[in-house]
């Protein structure tokens, strides 16, 4: 059966990903409700903050000779009993919502931070099915799972639907009882132009305990 995604375990220098978890941990629960919303530019400049120092690391593993012009990121953390996101295609947001146009990166990708129950990562070719919980695809059978694992790295082309599971490994369809683990990663899409109205984080005053 066709592999949709590709894993690297250890992606990150080690170092470097401890202290990427330090900052993570300053900067605690800051935007943890708009954590989906809290979106990031990086042109491949010289790094401003820890992300971006993880990211230029990444550079010649991910992109390649390919043409990428810069990466979107953001944080994504969230409770697997408690799973907050449809499945989906990443898009340049603002230009769909504004247009309808569809406009979708070259390569997504997912660095995970941590181990939680549940929460795996499917990734299909097939489209998200409005008529289901979380517009879960109606056809799954063919899809890629991945285990959230510390410093594991997972590729896949940037028009490909996914979504992620709940503390069961099943489709999200309301909250769960009990409690879990907040599921943390970081989100990467690489794209060949910069996406509609997606600041600098040097721009912003926010995160700001990605930079000490």
């Amino acid at each position: 059966m066709e592999t949709l995604v590709q894993l690297t375990e250890g992606a990150v220098p080690p170092p470097l990903f401890r202290r990427l978890l330090r900052r993570l941990g300053v900067l605690g629960r800051e935007r943890l409700k708009d954590t989906y919303q809290t979106t990031f530019w990086y042109d491949f400049g010289p790094p401003t903050n820890v992300v971006e120092d993880v990211i230029s690391s990444l550079r010649p593993q991910v992109a390649g000779r390919r043409r990428i012009a810069g990466v979107e990121w953001w944080l994504s953390r969230m409770y697997p009993t408690d799973v907050r996101v449809d499945f989906h295609q990443d898009r340049d947001e603002k230009l769909a919502l504004r247009t309808g146009k569809l406009v979708h990166p070259r390569i997504s990708s997912v660095l995970f931070l941590n181990r939680v129950r549940g929460g795996a990562l499917v990734v299909t070719r097939e489209k998200p099915d409005e008529d289901n919980p979380s517009l879960a695809p109606s056809r799954m059978d063919t899809a890629d799972l991945v285990t959230p694992r510390p410093n594991r790295l997972v590729l896949f082309d940037g028009t490909l639907t996914h979504g992620v599971l709940d503390a069961e490994n099943q489709i999200p369809d309301g909250k769960l009882p009990g409690r879990s683990r907040l599921r943390r990663t970081l989100v990467m899409n690489w794209w060949g132009h910069r996406p509609t109205d997606v600041p600098c984080w040097s721009e912003t005053r926010l995160y700001r305990a990605l930079g000490s």
